[in-house]
Order: C-alpha cells, then sequence, then structure tokens
C-alpha cells in the first residue's frame, strides 16, 4: 500500500513525514500532465476516463438548452443522483473493493456491472480504495481530505492510477485484488506498456456496448430529450461523486457526532444525504468495510443494500457479508434502545473504533 500507486510529482509526505499539501497550480499542473497521451501512452485509462465525463457533461447542456422540462428534470434528478449513487455503492465499493457479497454466477455480475451508465474504470476506484481504507487521513491517502477540496477532486487523476514501476510479483498481486470483478487483465508484459490492469480494447468495447445499450433503450422509452437527460444526469454523478471524500471526511475537520460516528480512527462521518440517496453511510463502513450493509441504526436507509439483498432472495447472490449484529453488539446494546438519534436524554462518550 506504501507504493502500489503512482506518486505524484509533489509526494505523498515530507521528509519530516508530514502530509504534502499541493498548492492549486501544482495540483492542476499534475493533472493535465496525466491526462496527455501524447506525451505517453500510459495516461490512456486517465483520459479515458475523463473523456467520458466530458461528453456527458455536453450530454447535460444540450438537455438544459435543447429539451428542458420540469419533468424530465425530475426523471433526470433521481436517476443521476439515487440511481447513479446507489449503484456506485453497490458495485464500485462494496463489490469490486471490498467483495461483501458473492454473485451466483457471471451473469448475474455482468448485469450489476451494466445497470447503469458506464463512467468510472474499475482499477481506478478499487486499488486505490484499498489504500484509502489502509491509510485513512494519513499521507499517502489518496483522496485525503486534510489537502483540500481540490486534492480529492482530481484524486482520480493526480493520485489513483497505480504505479507503472510494480515487479512481476508485485504486479500480479495487484491483478489478484481485482480478480473477482471480471475485469480482464493485462499481462505483465502488456502492463508494462500501458501501466493499467484494464485492457485498453477490452475497455473501449465495453463502453461504447454499455452507451450504445442505454441510449437505445432511453432513445425508445423517451426519444432524444430522454437520452440526453439521463445521460446528462450521469454526468452530473460523474463531477458530484468526485467531491465525496472531502464531504464524507469532514472536510478535514473532526466533525464526528455522538451517537452517530462511532469510529473516530478516522475524519470519515454519516451524512444522511449520501446516506439515503446511495446507502453511503460512511462512517459505518469505516468500522465494517466488507458488510455488505453500512445501514445500522433504524433511521438508516440503504438502498444499495436493499439489492443485494433482493438478489440474495432471488438467488442471484449467493452469499453476504452482513455487520449489523456485530455492530449493534458493539455499539448499541450498552446503550438505551430507545436512543436513535443524538439527544440530550442519551449523550454518548466518544468511542472509538476496536480491531
Amino acid at each position: 500500500m506504501d507504493y502500489v500507486l503512482l506518486t505524484p510529482s509533489y509526494g505523498w509526505k515530507d521528509q519530516e513525514g508530514q502530509l504534502v499539501i499541493p498548492t492549486a497550480r501544482q495540483s492542476i499542473k499534475e493533472f493535465f500532465f496525466r491526462l496527455n497521451i501524447f506525451r505517453s501512452k500510459k495516461n490512456w485509462l486517465a483520459f479515458f476516463s475523463w473523456v467520458r465525463v466530458l461528453l456527458l457533461i455536453s450530454c447535460l447542456f444540450i438537455f438544459f438548452f435543447h429539451y428542458f422540462n420540469f419533468y424530465l428534470l425530475g426523471i433526470a434528478a433521481i436517476y443521476g443522483v439515487v440511481v447513479m449513487g446507489t449503484h456506485g455503492t453497490i458495485w464500485y465499493h462494496r463489490y469490486c473493493t471490498h467483495d461483501a457479497y458473492t454473485f451466483r454466477n457471471n451473469f448475474w455480475r455482468f448485469v450489476t456491472r451494466n445497470l447503469t451508465i458506464n463512467i468510472v474504470p474499475e482499477e481506478i476506484y478499487v486499488i486505490s480504495h484499498h489504500v484509502h481504507h489502509a491509510k485513512s487521513d494519513q499521507p499517502g491517502d489518496p483522496y485525503n481530505a486534510n489537502a483540500g477540496f481540490l486534492y480529492c477532486f482530481l484524486a482520480d487523476v493526480n493520485h489513483q492510477p497505480i504505479s507503472d514501476d510494480l515487479t512481476e510479483t508485485e504486479y500480479a498481486r495487484v491483478v489478484r485484488m481485482m480478480e473477482h470483478t471480471g475485469v480482464r487483465p493485462n499481462s505483465y508484459r502488456q502492463y508494462q506498456q500501458w501501466a493499467s490492469i484494464a485492457r485498453p480494447v477490452w475497455s473501449l468495447c465495453g463502453w461504447i456496448l454499455n452507451w450504445a445499450f442505454w441510449g437505445v433503450a432511453f432513445y425508445l422509452l423517451g426519444g432524444m430529450a430522454l437520452v440526453f437527460a439521463l445521460f446528462g444526469a450521469a454526468g452530473f454523478w460523474a463531477i458530484g461523486v468526485r467531491t465525496f471524500n472531502y464531504e464524507g471526511h469532514g472536510k478535514g475537520k473532526d466533525k464526528h457526532v455522538d451517537g452517530v460516528d462511532f469510529n473516530r480512527d478516522d475524519l470519515s462521518v454519516n451524512q444522511l444525504w449520501p446516506g439515503y440517496v446511495a446507502g453511503e453511510w460512511h462512517n459505518n463502513h469505516h468500522l465494517f468495510p466488507s458488510s455488505a450493509r453500512s445501514g445500522f441504526l433504524r433511521y438508516q436507509l440503504d438502498l444499495a443494500w436493499c439489492y443485494i439483498r433482493f438478489l440474495n432472495i432471488i438467488g442471484a447472490v449467493s452469499s453476504y457479508h452482513d455487520s449489523k449484529k456485530a455492530f449493534l453488539s458493539k455499539y448499541r446494546h450498552p446503550y438505551p434502545k430507545a436512543y436513535t438519534v443524538p439527544n440530550e436524554e442519551y449523550p454518548l462518550p466518544h468511542l472509538k473504533a476496536g480491531p
């Protein structure tokens, strides 16, 4: 975890071991340097990712200037916030990264992967998120909120790609972190050429087929107006998701609330908005990363868990990890059962996460 990610030009920490906080100019310069495919084709994955974002943002502008109406805006809001957000939690977060549940077969994995418009390359998310948990809010955390908004917002390009100089043994270990996702990995020789796990042709074909399918489906349902509304909504999510870890870690400040945020090993907090629209109760997740459910308290709706549990009921998911009982046993049962949200009647002490 110390060197699996490509180190930015300004480094993770200084000689005293303190976090390096780059200036805005340094961050932007690093961003464009790593997007430049003319300088090195090893930048292809980050470039490929942002091309998709820009295309989707273009769809959003077309929707607003040519097809806008409030009915479609409502549909787009639900798709871009709830559907895209929940799918991100289901697929990238709980399955690809933490392997919190197991599909019965590859068909259901394929269906779940393509439930929405494809935007984020799996390896960009997965490997860096393992590092995030290993070094949360410490130097080396690829989206360290202590370094500011821009540090987190541009992290997918500046901090999240894998290193381009791994040994063959190290590369094999990284590939094993991704093998359950269905991503077809490069050979070590191909990795040395492209600096990625994902194969460029495989990734491009998957992107084109995914967008073609959803483009046709949306057109049949509502014409070009619906196509641009929902593709534009996906662009809105693509920008918004890049702000989450900054907000989800208190903007670099301790914003823990007694009785709500039980993990005090890092700055992660439970927030109502991402919790309700995407099942992302982030402080709970940092307590039990491999749990397929992170909404542990009665008021914590978890739509991602609802999907996973439904697939389990119909036989599409064969097994899952659910840490709710462990959470309640360790953090809730010692306190009055009537306690559901912080209040003066039942104040809670600061609690530190256990091993």
